[in-house]
């Protein structure tokens, strides 16, 4: 077959995928610029009374934008220092059987669906309700099943980013007799770290969009905001779902839009920053080197 042809056919493929993507982007912030009002946001309740908890907002999407924010961070706050030790144990410590075993069963769990991850939290939490009967699915219980979603992410991130490290940066250390622990927390650990943090910014990504497991696990409509993390809460996913499936007229619908318009802009912003972290991570070594 003709080998310009096949180049032709996998641009014209990588086009008609940006037309997509461009249509997908265009027309979610189109309705949702289109709908947007901060009496969307906050309902009749002023910014300040809504910022300070001053008064609830009751039909607006910002109990849902805090309710995101706090069980991502959670979650995240959760799975990174289990994530990231499990990471740094497997490639540089692990042997090369448990390496083995160890990044299959991450991968594993990488590949499970949340909806899965969402039903083994409700499990759990019906199991300890019998031991703690004021426990019920909460803000809790939502970072605990997300932090097990974003945990494979995490894991790999950290193991690709110390198996980049220069074999001269990871040497230097030890021929100058630090031992192997020194040289992995004064040494290769600030070398990564700037990989660490987007790895940590796309984690929050990952977790803050994500649906399945929030709608078993916690997240309702009109719960406000929570007083703590073993309350119910909102989310803007179970928002954008609970508005969109029972909307009774076009402001409800537009209400969902505005949502939908907030997570792409939230996901989107947290994949740039990151992106760009590793851009300026990569331009600064090139020029050291």
């Amino acid at each position: 077959m003709n080998k310009k042809f096949l180049i032709s056919v996998f641009y014209f493929i990588a086009i008609i995928s940006l037309i997509i993507l461009a249509i997908f982007f265009v027309f979610v912030f189109y309705k949702g610029f289109s709908a947007f009002s901060l009496n969307i946001i906050f309902d009749n309740v002023s910014f300040i009374d809504a910022i300070l908890g001053n008064k609830r907002v009751f039909d607006g999407i910002f109990p849902a934008i805090i309710g995101s924010i706090l069980v991502s961070l959670l979650a995240v706050l959760i799975a990174l220092p289990i994530g990231f030790l499990s990471g740094v144990f497997i490639s540089i410590f692990a042997s090369k059987e448990l390496k083995n075993t160890l990044s299959f069963s991450y991968e594993l769990l990488a590949f499970t669906p949340s909806i899965v991850i969402g039903l083994f939290g409700l499990s759990i939490t019906i199991f300890l309700h019998k031991y703690f009967e004021n426990l019920y699915t909460c803000l809790l219980i939502s970072a605990l099943s997300l932090a097990i979603l974003v945990i494979p992410y995490i894991v790999k991130m950290s193991e690709n980013a110390i198996y980049q490290i220069p074999n001269n940066i990871k040497l230097s250390a030890l021929n100058l007799g630090a031992t192997k622990y020194q040289n992995l927390f004064f040494v290769q650990l600030p070398y990564i770290s700037k990989e660490l943090l987007s790895g940590i910014i796309l984690s929050i990504g990952r977790a803050i969009e994500d649906t399945a497991v929030i709608m078993m696990t916690g997240a309702v409509a009109m719960a406000g905001i929570p007083n703590s993390i073993l309350e119910k809460y909102e989310a803007i996913p179970f928002f954008i779902y609970y508005i969109s499936s029972a909307y009774q007229d076009i402001d409800e619908l537009n209400k969902g839009y505005v949502a939908a318009m907030i997570l792409l802009f939230s996901s989107l912003s947290l994949f740039i920053i990151a992106f760009l972290i590793q851009k300026i991570t990569l331009k600064r070594r090139i020029k050291v080197a």
